[in-house]
């Protein structure tokens, strides 16, 4: 794809992102897409991307809509254990070396021969690198961090056992010391919450952080009319740690309490890619492990709760904004609330302990009346609070796009996406 001239009249940002923002069906992907087409209505939008899995049919075509220019460069197989183990041995981190691309380095030479870039995006530490080649070093450079990806390491430290523990830390270490080094360079580091963004001051003080929050997609999820069943959904990607040790936990620990007193629930666990694990949960009586779906608002709508009890929790959940957007009844742990409101969160019933997990998702299964209001009240939140344009609109300002606009250039905020599955 061409990209347009120098002398448009629209500004060309160059948006480097560390995994392939379709489908929007994990965290990470979710924000990008969503910052991608929020960028399209501002600017001409050079993506380049690495991918660590295989591309799905229509990917290109379904983010070619948003760009001037795309590239996607692989980076999965064998060569990538190589890249990790040379990271490591130069003192970098695993992050770095997992996500290394000479040929993705070499196509951003080219097209900063063609192009002038009015300011550069990164999607994460990862990939802030990329944004230091010296043709690039003039141009306002903004790093989206999302969390502060050095403590979710730590944390991983504290949960594990050595060398594993030993492993995790390390990483952490290095991790820290990148993004301590990001205020030298970057005009702006972004993370979701300002939680986040306190944690980064207490190790990078006085530097240009900003917490610019999540949003949900308002229109594709909204409250169902369909009856509920008996029943609770766990829904996130089911390859990734925390969501693994989430739903392990739950099915273990509170779940045969609350079919000794309910025998008919089930609980359906939704997400890509559950691990073997995850998949061995089905033996246990009323479980379900339903994998990946094309879509996850069936799962949504069937239960009369959603439940998201994450031990580890960084930023803002988008699983917990999805089941307040359909008015879904959620009952969470403090630190899945930690990026919204804690346990003040609307629509949410806060749980810690065992006992208080069983007596929060078994109340909310006898009244139907106090579900309906928590539903109403969280829809209500995300409407108010968690729409993407207006999350996004902050990076207008930090990428020094909002004085290339004229007053009526913004983004609809009533856009549908269209042929989006985001799980």
């Amino acid at each position: 794809m061409s990209a347009p001239s120098d002398g448009g009249l629209r500004p060309n940002i160059l948006y480097v992102v560390h995994r392939v923002p379709y489908p929007p069906d994990k965290g990470d992907r979710i924000r990008a897409f969503h910052l991608l087409r929020f960028l399209s209505h501002h600017a001409s939008v050079h993506l380049a991307c690495l991918a660590d899995e295989p591309l799905g049919d229509g990917v290109r075509e379904a983010l070619g809509q948003y760009v001037a220019r795309l590239a996607i460069f692989p980076v999965g197989g064998w060569s990538r254990w190589w890249r990790i183990g040379g990271s490591l041995a130069c003192g970098r981190t695993v992050t770095e070396g997992a996500f290394q691309s000479p040929d993705l380095r070499a196509t951003l030479q080219a097209w900063c021969a063609d192009t002038r870039f009015h300011a550069t995006l990164s999607s994460s530490s990862a990939v802030a690198g990329y944004q230091r080649l010296s043709a690039l070093h003039p141009v306002p450079a903004v790093v989206d961090l999302v969390d502060v990806d050095s403590q979710k390491w730590f944390d991983y430290a504290a949960a594990s056992r050595w060398p594993r523990s030993w492993l995790y830390g390390l990483e952490g270490r290095r991790l820290r010391r990148l993004e301590q080094g990001l205020p030298a360079w970057a005009r702006a580091i972004t993370v979701v919450t300002e939680a986040e963004a306190d944690l980064y001051r207490q190790f990078a003080p006085g530097s240009p952080i900003h917490a610019v929050g999540n949003g949900v997609d308002l229109d594709y999820f909204q409250p169902a009319t369909t009856p509920e069943e008996t029943a609770c959904v766990f829904v996130g990607a089911l390859d990734y740690r925390p969501n693994v040790d989430a739903a392990c936990w739950f099915t273990h620990s509170v779940w045969p309490a609350i079919r000794r007193v309910r025998p008919e629930t089930r609980v359906y666990l939704v997400g890509r890619r559950p691990t073997p694990a995850v998949q061995a949960l089905a033996a246990i009586p009323g479980v379900e492990v339903v994998g990946q779906v094309p879509d996850v608002r069936p799962y949504l709508e069937r239960a009369a709760v959603a439940v998201v009890p994450l031990q580890i929790a960084r930023g803002v959940q988008n699983k917990v904004l999805e089941a307040l957007a359909m008015g879904k009844a959620t009952v969470a742990s403090p630190m899945t609330l930690a990026g919204l409101r804690g346990a003040a969160t609307p629509g949410v019933l806060m749980a810690s302990t065992v006992e208080e997990w069983g007596e929060a998702v078994l109340r909310l299964l006898d009244d139907a009346p106090l579900r309906r209001q928590l539903g109403e009240a969280g829809r209500r939140y995300v409407a108010d609070h968690h729409c993407w344009d207006r999350c996004l609109e902050p990076f207008l300002d930090l990428l020094q796009l909002r004085a290339r606009q004229g007053p009526d250039a913004g983004p609809s905020s009533a856009e549908r996406l269209t042929g989006v599955t985001p799980y």
